[in-house]
């Protein structure tokens, strides 16, 4: 099917143009909107002297309180722009708060900004903010949407930071499901940016200002698709970046270093999801980037949605545990129900301790215990006499050897060093995507040095700045006595041996739970702990890559790893 396009508008270009709209999350006296919605973008000025082709109709003279149709009250302007103005109002036939955009009826944009409006409003999907109505009369036209009061900006949302990788794979999934959807029906938005894409008290995410906003900027695109693909690919950029992928700075947010390029979102800052990462590049490969590891551009929503569809799936974080409340005992339970309360200001009084024993029958009973600790007494230091007795007869006997049993304290001369097989081992990358090539993880332990596992590349031997290491865990099947670890590399690595300690009764997932025992740097390096240690898991990790004459990057190999007692 052919694309075809409503109107459109290119998703990076904010044409150094300053907004200075109306603050809409100002209480109102119907208690309606408290965030602040645009249908364009945040670089608008008020009075536009673009010269695009457009006519720079005056827009109508309105005001707050103006009345359209007898039932939208004008509230608050948000945007004046290009010969048109974006208002927020009250339905008041609903009671409801609603968008308006209006333009005067002669300006050259108005039939396309009505049949915008009207195929956006048939499309019906939930994930768009709808259309309401679309209508021209007394020379001005106007389109009203919805307006949501309890709905957030992703621009305001990466103002405190880049996105979760959850939330932000929530994101892309539904903003590109639902473009995938328009576009089927021929539909595009073309100014899809952080200011045209909300999230819902709900966490739903609502895609604003389909067809219409393009339409009142009056532009149009040969390659919808392509157009509204690579936008959803800057959106995931700057959601895991807090960066806007191109040179010039946008959206409340600091653009790419001049003269870099486009780089990854994982290079640009550490623990981004690697997944996610890729895809980005992916989607942006139309601005000239190149896919990551090969992997074909996406150049339409639909493409997208089945890359998505092919991630492992990125689950929600686990919630955060709540200690329940200390518990209260009622005043049953501590014995004063039915009981009067005391009065305030009444001492009450505290009872006395039973009297010791003082009659006969105690007296009786106190010497009869007496006797009994003395027997007992008695008894023990004569059976302990008898057996120091018996012992020392038997050291006398001329006849019999002197041996030390069990318990004797003397040193024993250490056993020769044997190996230690190594039961299992994985990837560890806890500083960054959680995962270092583990396909290739049990080549450190195939007792041979012509295979290696390999770390991915970085732009520098410190990893790139991005992380202090990566590591190999070894499970040792069980606790052990580890006298020594030696690592064959491929290059002159610099790296640290770490234990988690024989108290650990499961792998570690953590840094911090291995405590560092070694350190050295060369091609063979042999890692020997200082005191005594014993542990089933042992971290061999990373601290500082060689680079590989092979391929001229940055990256650590190692190649053997024995452990022995």
């Amino acid at each position: 099917m052919a694309e075809r396009s409503t109107a459109a508008v290119d998703v990076a270009d904010n044409s150094g143009e300053t907004s200075l709209t109306a603050q809409a999350d100002q209480s109102t006296a119907d208690g309606v909107a408290k965030n602040r919605e645009r249908d364009t973008d945040s670089d608008e000025v008020q009075e536009s002297t673009r010269t695009d082709g457009a006519e720079t109709t005056s827009p109508p003279e309105l005001h707050s309180g103006h009345k359209l149709a007898r039932r939208y009250r004008l509230e608050e302007c948000v945007t004046r722009l290009d010969g048109f103005s974006s208002w927020r109002a009250v339905d008041e036939k609903l009671r409801r708060a609603v968008g308006v955009h209006i333009l005067p009826a002669d300006h050259s944009r108005a039939r396309s900004v009505l049949a915008a409006a009207r195929s956006s409003a048939l499309l019906g999907d939930p994930r768009f903010v709808q259309v309401l109505d679309a209508v021209e009369e007394n020379d001005v036209v106007y389109v009203v949407h919805e307006w949501l009061p309890d709905a957030t900006e992703l621009t305001t949302l990466l103002a405190s930071g880049p996105l979760e990788p959850y939330d932000a794979y929530q994101m892309v999934s539904q903003v590109s499901s639902a473009m995938a959807a328009a576009h089927r029906e021929g539909l595009a938005h073309l100014r899809l940016n952080p200011n045209a894409v909300l999230r819902a008290s709900t966490g739903q995410w609502r895609i604003r200002g389909l067809a219409v906003n393009a339409a009142l900027r009056g532009a149009s695109s040969d390659t919808p698709q392509r157009t509204d693909t690579e936008a959803i690919g800057a959106l995931l950029y700057a959601a895991l970046t807090q960066r806007w992928p191109y040179e010039s700075d946008a959206y409340g947010l600091s653009g790419l270093p001049k003269d870099i390029g486009l780089i990854a979102p994982d290079q640009v800052r550490a623990g981004v999801h690697r997944g996610l990462s890729e895809l980005s590049m992916r989607a942006l490969a139309n601005d000239g980037a190149t896919a990551s590891r090969h992997e074909s551009p996406c150049t339409t929503p639909e493409e997208l949605v089945k890359a998505i569809g092919e991630m492992p799936r990125i689950r929600p974080p686990e919630p955060a545990f709540t200690a329940p409340p200390e518990y209260q005992r009622t005043t049953y339970q501590q014995g004063t129900y039915g009981r009067q309360s005391p009065r305030p200001g009444v001492t009450q009084p505290i009872a006395s301790p039973p009297p010791p024993l003082q009659s006969r029958t105690g007296k009786a009973l106190k010497w009869a215990v007496s006797a009994l600790l003395i027997a007992a007494l008695g008894l023990g230091s004569w059976q302990l006499a008898d057996a120091l007795m018996d012992q020392g007869g038997k050291n006398e006997d001329p006849g019999q050897t002197q041996t030390n049993d069990g318990n004797d304290k003397s040193p024993k001369k250490p056993a020769g060093a044997k190996p230690i097989a190594i039961s299992g081992a994985r990837d560890f990358d806890p500083l960054g995507d959680q995962s270092e090539k583990p396909s290739d993880i049990g080549k450190v332990y195939d007792s041979s040095t012509a295979t290696y596992w390999q770390t991915d590349f970085y732009l520098s031997a410190d990893f790139g700045r991005l992380k202090s290491g990566v590591g190999i865990i070894l499970d040792l099947g069980k606790t052990q006595q580890v006298g020594k670890v030696t690592v064959t590399f491929v290059g002159d690595t610099s790296v640290e041996l770490r234990s988690a300690g024989p108290e650990a009764a499961s792998e570690p997932t953590s840094l911090d739970a291995y405590s560092k025992v070694a350190q050295g740097s060369g091609t063979t390096v042999q890692l020997k702990p200082d005191k005594s240690l014993k542990s089933r898991y042992l971290l061999v990790w990373l601290t500082k890559l060689p680079i590989q004459a092979d391929d001229g990057k940055w990256r650590g190999r190692v190649a053997d790893i024995k452990v022995s007692s």
